[in-house]
């Protein structure tokens, strides 16, 4: 019987990658508008490989990549593409698509739910509360909370004890099979991969459900509670 989720944020609820992609666009747009001399798609690029190297929450990827690229940091390219990338991240951030009827629904049939998230715990609550999924979730938990990111036990085991749940009665749903399926497998959590958000081109998850759309968590929690 399944009586709580665990529930990984950007990838999972959020398309995080998406908004990223929109909220550079626009930063590199707005340095070069102030007078970065490199052009659109090369600077765009540059950050993207600072990004991956560097970690997707990295505060200072900008300040980084224009220090490398002209020796010193700009100040007046910096705000430019610190207030375009807010102005863009704020606008185009979006919740995959059933999302709040997911959460309402499960909401309804009695579970518990506790958001998991390697970033940092201020930018997570941001996004779910700026996407209005606050009254959904009971805690966040990150890894800055324990300084062990996730396929680590800690997170996993932190978020078991704040739902009070055993590792089979509770499922965890997540994009990164790595992370967040292999991670909650290795404590006996049931797993549910949220397909719709891989970024990793991965061929098999390992995962007890595989989720083509985040609707179907309600198929899978009625088939394991019985109500099918």
């Amino acid at each position: 019987m399944i009586r709580a989720l665990i529930f990984d944020v950007d990838n999972t609820l959020t398309d995080f990658m998406r908004t990223k992609r929109v909220a550079v666009e626009s930063a590199v747009e707005g340095m070069i508008d102030a007078g970065l001399p490199l052009g659109r798609d090369e600077m765009a690029r540059k950050v993207f490989d600072a990004y991956a190297a560097e970690g997707w929450e990295d505060q200072r990827i900008f300040d980084k990549v224009l220090k490398k690229e002209l020796g010193a940091v700009d100040y007046k390219v910096l705000a430019a593409g610190i207030v375009a990338y807010r102005r863009a991240k704020s606008g185009s951030m979006a919740l995959y698509p059933r999302v709040h009827l997911t959460l309402l629904t499960l909401a309804r049939l009695g579970l518990r739910c506790v958001a998991l998230s390697d970033a940092p715990k201020l930018e997570v609550w941001l996004r779910v509360v700026s996407l209005g999924l606050h009254h959904y979730f009971d805690e966040v938990v990150t890894s800055a909370d324990l300084g062990a990111p996730k396929p680590a036990p800690e997170p996993f085991r932190r978020a078991l004890k704040i739902l009070g749940t055993k590792p089979e009665e509770t499922l965890m749903v997540g994009d990164w099979a790595e992370r967040d399926i292999t991670g909650a497998k290795r404590l006996g959590i049931r797993t549910a991969w949220a397909r719709y958000g891989d970024t990793h081109e991965t061929k098999d998850s390992g995962a007890d459900y595989v989720l083509a759309d985040v609707h179907q968590l309600i198929e899978v929690v009625r088939k394991e509670n019985g109500l099918a």
